[in-house]
């Protein structure tokens, strides 16, 4: 049963993780929207060891060498936590006709990490305060937790 709810929270994960990816990748394409750095967050998850969570500027800590692979496997990483989680809090019966609600609402609730540690930890302050444009970045972040949330569903809909 745990190897079930592993497994599927696993995919899930993953699977939301993809579709978060896809939509980068319109955004960037059809709308000109910058590309995914994933390097300033693996500097950032190599940093935390060190004791140093919030920076002034990530880019003013010392580099690391292979901080985008880290980057882009804490990405998914996260995003496999999160699915491990919706795995372990949806009611029984759930995989066999899962709904969107569900998925969308742990989305919605993993932006607040976003938010409250890692912008703040890469030093462009709570909830992007301290970037050009704030609500564009925070508008642009809950799009995008709900398109993790609804690549999570569907490939609970898959796997069922």
């Amino acid at each position: 049963m745990v190897w079930e709810i592993v497994w599927r929270g696993v995919a899930m994960g993953i699977g939301g993780t993809v579709f978060m990816d896809i939509w980068a990748i319109i955004l960037h394409r059809f709308f000109h929207q910058p590309a995914p750095n994933w390097g300033p967050v693996g500097r950032w998850f190599w940093h935390l060891p060190k004791g140093k969570i919030f920076h002034d500027s990530i880019a003013k800590a010392s580099p690391y060498r292979h901080e985008a692979a880290l980057g882009w496997t804490s990405h998914y990483a996260i995003g496999i936590v999160y699915g491990v989680v919706l795995a372990l809090i949806v009611p029984d019966g759930w995989f066999t006709a899962p709904s969107f609600i569900l998925p969308w609402v742990v989305g919605i609730v993993t932006v607040g990490a976003g938010w409250f540690l890692l912008q703040p930890g890469l030093g462009i302050g709570w909830a992007a305060s301290k970037t050009p444009n704030p609500n564009k970045v925070r508008a642009l972040n809950i799009v995008a937790h709900t398109i993790f949330a609804l690549g999570m569903f569907v490939t609970a809909l898959i796997i069922r």
